[in-house]
């Protein structure tokens, strides 16, 4: 198990190296050729790309950051580091995005000739790098809010470089140079469109909600059927890092019998029904709020 871990954890740097890598190289080339050509649609793609950049450093030193041990002074490791990360992440890219937005509504207003030609050779470098960066992702999309932006990002940048590519042809034969900020305009949105939702899941985990993917009432139902159990309270159930997600709960049992049993069974059943990891279990013989004082539902 632990070799395995290991082997996933090697892999996993290796994919983030790679991806950094080629990115960094793409937005150099990306933002001297966009100069060049008077495209602000590459000039905006590379700032879009380089804040990928960015949230891909982030992502990869919360990792880091993650694997810490715990200590006594920070008891739960540095596990939260990986959504103070996908936070920043998604700050960054709305802040890119109002660049880029102020800067095409400008050109709007000026339009400038484009080097339709150097634009298309270069966003076609751009499909298969950012395609080829987002694959690296592709695995470990769905268990990891950091893996899930980091491919997210990098699909939206094949997906943008294609767009740029289709304005440059139709600049071409039309001469319509007002394309050029229209697509960063489209640009802006897709940036914003992809980034709505890890900014929203990023700020619940912050706040502590209920990670997506568990019900708290399928939860509560489940340790309210455990063997002797009648009635649960103060259930808090929130995610650790964007990976590990953690529960404590007062369960009323008012029989004294095998609780050491019952607990360990609990923790079990909860791993693998819920996918909850560090489970926290308080037993009580009695529910009043004379006996606990989070006995109300209101009171945390």
């Amino acid at each position: 198990m632990a070799h395995s871990h290991d082997h996933g954890a090697l892999a996993l740097n290796r994919a983030f190296a790679l991806g950094v890598s080629l990115n960094v190289a793409f937005v150099l080339v990306e933002a001297v050729f966009g100069v060049r050509a008077h495209s602000l649609a590459l000039v905006a793609d590379a700032g879009h790309n380089l804040s990928d950049v960015l949230g891909l450093l982030l992502a990869w030193g919360a990792v880091a950051l993650g694997a810490r041990r715990p200590s006594p002074r920070r008891t739960y490791g540095m596990r939260r580091s990986s959504i103070l990360a996908a936070l920043a992440n998604a700050i960054l890219l709305l802040v890119a995005v109002g660049a880029i937005a102020a800067e095409a509504i400008g050109r709007l207003q000026r339009p400038a000739p484009v080097a339709s030609g150097v634009v298309i050779t270069v966003a076609l470098i751009g499909i298969g790098i950012n395609a080829g960066t987002a694959l690296l992702f592709l695995r470990g999309r769905k268990r990891d809010l950091n893996l899930r932006s980091a491919y997210a990002h990098m699909a939206a940048d094949a997906a943008v470089s294609a767009g740029v590519v289709v304005a440059a042809v139709v600049m071409r034969g039309t001469g319509w140079l007002w394309l050029d900020p229209a697509v960063s305009l489209a640009i802006a949105a897709v940036i914003t469109i992809g980034t709505w939702g890890l900014l929203r899941d990023s700020v619940n985990l912050a706040l502590d909600a209920v990670p997506e993917g568990i019900q708290p009432g399928q939860v509560e139902a489940y340790l309210a059927g455990l063997p002797g159990v009648t009635a649960v309270h103060d259930l808090h159930i929130w995610g650790m890092s964007t990976t590990h997600v953690a529960l404590t709960a007062h369960i009323v049992k008012p029989a004294i019998d095998n609780e050491d049993a019952l607990l360990a069974a609990a923790c079990r059943g909860l791993h693998d029904r819920f996918g909850i990891e560090h489970a926290t279990l308080q037993v009580e013989r009695n529910e009043t709020a004379a006996n606990c004082g989070q006995v109300p539902p209101e009171v945390v």
